[in-house]
């Protein structure tokens, strides 16, 4: 193996040393270097497997990275981390937080939108309004993250309703149908299903529907927040792999 991070060699770690640290079991440990979350160990002449402190920073980033942003995801990124330039890793990790944060916007444009519906003038937040009094489904679909084809299968189960303006049947969203669309897109984001969703969407227009769907996305908001500090206890492992897999590893610059 090469050098350990942090400075001086350290005795090679063997599988239940690891297990111990990172807090996976044997058997987990052995799964992660077979996926490829951790750099492949080193083997003596019997074939036991020798690992480095590391292997033990890799698995606790993938830990919070799983947190974050799920484990299939979390994997695919520690690998990008190990192969890519040390550029390309910053801008990997970067890409998390940004979507974090845009996940985070969405919420609260949803919970802006909630508000408008209980108002009487039904009037949306500035920004919105700055944004125009309407939107194409390309615009739309552009501004929530989603496919235009997710806007009509919604549509379909009838939990948003746009305008239609022309001879070609264009879809265009009023400012009532983007803040639908709004909620609609947090609710899904929270895991709910399209018969959950159109119940919540339904019952919008009750006090006691609203409160419950306020609920809903302060939920939404705290689950952010808390992959976003899981995110950010990773940081300094990830830098870890990081730093090792630019002294350690071919990489594409070299």
């Amino acid at each position: 193996m090469g050098r350990p991070v942090g400075g001086s060699r350290q005795a090679p770690l063997r599988t239940a040393d690891v297990a111990r640290a990172s807090g996976y079991s044997p058997q987990q440990v052995r799964d992660l270097e077979r996926l490829g979350v951790i750099p492949p160990a080193a083997r003596s002449g019997n074939g036991y497997r020798s690992y480095s402190p590391v292997h033990v920073q890799a698995l606790r980033a993938y830990r919070g990275l799983a947190d974050a942003m799920g484990p299939v995801a979390a994997r695919h990124l520690l690998t990008r981390l190990r192969t890519g330039t040390v550029a390309e890793a910053a801008a990997a990790v970067n890409e998390v937080h940004v979507r974090l944060a845009g996940e985070r916007d969405e919420a609260l444009r949803a919970q802006r939108a909630l508000d408008a519906i209980g108002a009487e003038a039904h009037t949306v937040a500035s920004e919105e309004e700055q944004d125009g009094d309407a939107m194409t489904i390309t615009e739309l679909a552009g501004a929530l993250g989603v496919r235009p084809s997710t806007l009509r299968f919604w549509e379909q189960e009838g939990l948003i309703i746009p305008e239609r303006v022309t001879s070609l049947r264009a879809r265009r969203y009023d400012l009532s149908a983007i803040g639908a669309a709004r909620i609609v897109t947090a609710l899904r984001g929270t895991g709910y299903g399209i018969p959950a969703v159109r119940e919540v969407m339904h019952s919008l227009h009750r006090l006691d529907g609203r409160e419950e769907t306020r609920h809903i996305l302060r939920q939404r908001l705290d689950r952010i927040a808390a992959r976003t500090i899981a995110l950010l206890r990773a940081g300094a492992d990830l830098a870890a792999v990081v730093d090792w897999s630019a002294h350690e590893e071919p990489r594409k610059d070299q």
